[in-house]
């Protein structure tokens, strides 16, 4: 942010009241209260990498999993290599959700057709699962609030709890830094709730 300063001013070296706001940072406490800190501060870079934001505990996830129909990939990969292309084929073959992928640089992605953003859809989905980098999460939240889309999931090892706040504040349901591939496979008997591979194999379509 940059603050105008008349000559006076700058030659004396005084510092305004605009220009000491512009230093600082609202900060999140962990007991989900907020402050003005300045931004280079000890304390504000420390509560700022802390984590304060909670997410639906496994319940609400079951819950979130079971009531859904339709599921969107935001940042879906053609590319067999990309853990959302693992995801997109985890979920085609094991789940009945009607599935969508969102990529404005693929045409096809697992043999359905790719599309270059939320409003494309044929339909709103219940979920967007996101594989973006976290500074683009902001931006996917106002893509999900504008669709209408009541779900954000945002991946396994993506993290922007400013983000979560701004989703929740909109009235999302927001899921972060988790993979709904690991959380449809626990609830499904293929994993321990601890995250660990039962060595159980079944047919029943339980809780899709």
């Amino acid at each position: 942010m940059t603050t105008v300063t008349d000559a006076t001013t700058a030659a004396s070296g005084e510092v305004t009241h605009a220009e000491a706001s512009a230093d600082l940072e609202t900060v999140r406490l962990v007991n989900g209260l907020s402050c003005e800190l300045p931004a280079n501060s000890p304390l504000a870079k420390l509560l700022h990498s802390q984590r304060t934001w909670v997410g639906p505990d496994a319940k609400q996830r079951l819950a979130i999993l079971r009531a859904a129909k339709s599921v969107a990939i935001v940042g879906a990969s053609p590319n067999p290599a990309r853990s959302s292309f693992f995801v997109g084929t985890y979920l085609q073959q094991s789940s009945d959700y009607r599935l969508y992928f969102v990529n404005p640089n693929a045409t096809e992605i697992l043999g359905q057709p790719a599309y270059p953003n939320l409003a494309a859809l044929p339909e709103v989905p219940d979920i967007v699962v996101v594989f973006r980098r976290g500074s683009d999460i902001p931006s996917v939240v106002d893509d999900v609030v504008a669709v209408g889309a009541k779900t954000i999931w945002v991946q396994l090892g993506i993290w922007n709890q400013d983000a979560a706040y701004d989703g929740e504040a909109k009235g999302l349901t927001v899921v972060m830094d988790r993979c709904i591939k690991v959380e449809h496979a626990r609830f499904h008997g293929g994993l321990h709730l601890l995250g660990f591979d039962t060595g159980q194999i079944t047919s029943r379509k339980t809780l899709r």
